[in-house]
Parts: structure tokens; C-alpha cells; sequence
């Protein structure tokens, strides 16, 4: 493909996350002349968060392929319905189904390791008088949940840079399914202690995709940013076609 066709590749974070997990990645999908664009997600709400990647994705010209970590997947379930969208990727992410939430998804399976690593903490709404809540993990706990095989001084930091998930994430429905009509991949994270991988295996199984397995804590991207840019450029290559 010339660079004039190659589609833009968005990476999209998930909770108790930022775009810096995408940092290894990121240079090699550029190294192969890739444009590139990881945005802050709001984590506020599923639709909300959806909605906000969406007017990413419209707002830039010609073909994208967007990826979803974790929470990230639910998110480009949504998204993806763009237009401009040609394919997706999840990595150690949540696959909904048309009218499905988190909550109903995740509830089929044993839970995983993080459930009792939680920690709510109420924040301010605007224009309302009820608070909402928000999401995140024991600091102490996250390099072992979250990053077991990530270097120990990058998990510390992780574990205190955590960007929180309001709960109502947990049960808004996706609206729609974009895997339904757009080409998808799965990465499975074997080794993940925050999302039950069979959480994932039923995901991308329901949906058709294309799935790889990797032994891999859940922060896949930075564990294993090789095989995850991998799978990114099989993704980007389809669109060729």
C-alpha cells in the first residue's frame, strides 16, 4: 500500500489506563509509516466515551483502524460503526454484543483475580446534585493484577497514574455492534488477572474474529508491544483488500 492509502491507526486505552500504554507500540507501527493517534479517553461512560472516539474518527480524513485495550474494546464495539472505520482490533478487550453491558458480558464468567483489588471513590457531577462514582484499582495490587510482566518501576508508576472508570461504564449497553459489519481481530492475554480470558475467548469467538493467543499479563501492549504491533499491521493490511 503507498502511504496516501494507509489507513489511520487510532489506539484506544481502557480504564485505569492512559494512552501512555500504547508507548512501546506506538514506534512500531510509525517505523512502518503508519499514521498514528492514541486520544484520551473521558472513561465517564460507555456511550459517552464511544461517542467522544467517534468524532475522533470523523474527523480524520480517509480510512481508519481502530483498537481497543481492555475497556478500549467495548468503546470501538461502539465507535467502529463509523463510517471511515475498516477494521478492529482488541487486545485483552471486551467484545459486546448489540444491547449487551460490561457487566452483563463479564457476569457469564468467574470473576477475575481484580474484582476484590477495587476501590470506589464518589466525584462531582456537573449539574447534579448526585455523585458519580468512580473506578480504579489498589495501587498496591495493580503491578501484580494489571503489569506482572512489565518492568517493576513502570508498574509502580502505572499504579499511581491510573485513569479511573466511572461505574455506570459498567452497565450502559452498546447500541451497536460494529463487528457485525466490519473485519476484526482478538488478542487473547493468557495471563491475564484482570479480565478473565475466557471473557475475551468468548468475545472474539462470537464475533468471528481473527484471534491470536500471547502469554501475556493484561497490559499486553507493554509486555509484548512486538506481537501486539503485529496483529495491528495484519489489520492494517486488510484494508487493501
Amino acid at each position: 500500500m503507498s502511504p496516501a492509502s494507509l489507513p489511520t491507526v487510532v489506539l484506544v486505552h481502557g480504564a485505569f489506563a492512559d494512552a501512555s500504554g500504547y508507548a512501546r507500540v506506538i514506534p512500531l507501527l510509525t517505523a512502518h509509516g503508519l499514521n498514528v493517534l492514541a486520544p484520551a479517553v473521558p472513561n465517564r461512560s460507555l456511550l459517552g466515551d464511544a461517542a467522544y472516539i467517534a468524532s475522533v474518527v470523523r474527523g480524520i480524513p480517509g480510512p481508519v483502524v481502530l483498537v481497543g485495550h481492555s475497556y478500549g474494546g467495548a468503546v470501538i464495539t461502539v465507535a467502529g460503526a463509523e463510517d471511515n472505520v475498516r477494521a478492529l482490533v482488541y487486545l485483552a478487550g471486551y467484545a459486546l454484543e448489540e444491547g449487551e453491558s460490561l457487566g452483563e458480558l463479564q457476569g457469564r464468567f468467574p470473576a477475575s483475580d481484580l474484582a476484590d483489588a477495587l476501590v470506589y471513590a464518589p466525584f462531582p457531577v456537573e449539574g447534579s446534585t448526585e455523585p458519580g462514582t468512580d473506578v480504579s484499582v489498589d495501587a498496591e495490587q495493580f503491578p501484580a493484577l494489571f503489569a506482572a510482566d512489565v518492568a517493576p518501576e513502570l508498574a509502580a508508576i502505572l499504579a499511581v497514574s491510573q485513569r479511573p472508570l466511572a461505574a455506570r461504564a459498567f452497565a450502559e449497553a452498546a447500541p451497536v455492534a460494529a463487528w457485525r459489519t466490519k473485519p476484526s481481530w482478538g488478542l487473547v492475554a493468557t495471563a491475564d488477572r484482570t479480565l478473565n480470558p475466557e471473557v475475551e475467548r468468548f468475545g472474539y469467538r462470537r464475533a468471528g474474529m481473527t484471534t491470536v493467543e500471547v502469554e501475556s499479563s493484561h497490559l499486553v501492549m507493554l509486555s509484548r508491544p512486538e506481537r501486539v504491533a503485529e496483529l495491528i499491521r495484519d489489520a492494517v493490511g486488510s484494508t487493501a483488500h
